[in-house]
């Protein structure tokens, strides 16, 4: 199927589903604010479609590839975000060569709006993250790294905040805990902060301080760990929150058809995400917000 069909073919299913969880009033007599959220993973570095004969991912993937399919998506609907849980760095030579600089003047063309950090993306050091900084434009957001002793201070933020017609849209990151991932000289003194607890007071701030109608987090701990791993994931961290409504994964690369559903702490649905690692998919959330703002939402993945 040629891939322009398929995207029209998923919103147009996606709209059926969402449209479905309004009462008929909200959807004859008013129009439904529609927010669709793109999102990648542990992408680390793959610039270039797979080759044919990859085992794993034949001619699936590529830059290029992805950059035709989000615009096809924002032109399909304006009020579109693109997002990244983080490990953009590391994994081809392009990495090895260029630092960094080539994944951000990258993600920058197809305006990324933001992404997490990963901990593949202190692969170069704080030095190293640093240095390419002036090629992002977009905003990396991490909540729960404290960077305040080291040169990073001041150029992450916890969450970001956007308006799309009309609907006010809360993001915040959280990265996964260094230690024993990451080398001590590489993260210097970034000091980890418990993720379920900044999630917490985070969520709070932009539900009820900031008043956002949609709270997304974009998150770098894992999809789901056994009990005896003893490390926070964003299964957990969905029932632990209030507030979120969407959690964007990543470093585990768990290929999702479709978001996992998790009741949190006032019995509401949190989705759930994540779309494997190397840009082979995007993920696709799409939420309808009535005059109210009652919402309801469908999510795919998408193979490039």
């Amino acid at each position: 199927m040629e891939r322009r069909k398929f995207i029209k073919k998923t919103a147009a299913s996606s709209a059926l589903v969402g449209l479905s969880a309004f009462g008929m009033n909200s959807c004859t007599s008013n129009k439904i604010k529609h927010i669709t959220i793109l999102h990648t993973n542990d992408v680390h570095s793959h610039i270039d479609t797979f080759p044919k004969n990859h085992s794993r991912y034949p001619n699936l993937g590529g830059l290029a590839r992805r950059a035709a399919l989000v615009e096809t998506v924002r032109q399909e609907n304006a009020n579109t975000l693109l997002l990244d849980a983080g490990d953009i760095f590391q994994g081809t030579p392009y990495f090895n060569f260029y630092g960094g600089e080539l994944e951000f003047k990258l993600m920058s063309k197809l305006k990324y709006d933001a992404a997490t950090i990963g901990n593949h993306d202190f692969d170069n050091g704080l030095n190293g993250l640093y240095s390419q900084l002036p090629h992002a434009k977009f905003e990396l957001l991490s909540a729960n790294y404290d960077f305040k002793n080291t040169l990073m201070n001041g150029h992450t933020k916890p969450y970001q905040i956007y308006i799309r017609d009309g609907i006010k849209i809360g993001v915040y990151g959280l990265g996964i805990k260094l230690s024993g991932l990451v080398t001590k000289r590489l993260y210097k003194e970034t000091v980890y902060l418990d993720p379920y607890e900044i999630a917490v007071d985070t969520e709070r701030i932009l539900k009820e301080e900031e008043a956002c109608d949609l709270v997304i987090c974009l998150s770098h701990l894992g999809y789901q760990y056994n009990s005896s791993e003893n490390r926070s994931d964003d299964v957990t961290l969905a029932a632990k929150t209030s507030h979120t409504d969407l959690i964007i994964g990543g470093h585990t690369h768990t290929f999702l058809d479709k978001p996992t559903l998790i009741k949190n702490k006032i019995d509401r649905n949190v989705l759930v995400n994540q779309v494997g690692c190397f840009g082979v998919k995007v993920g696709r959330i799409d939420f309808y917000f009535d005059h109210l703002k009652n919402v309801a939402s469908n999510g795919v993945a998408i193979t490039v």
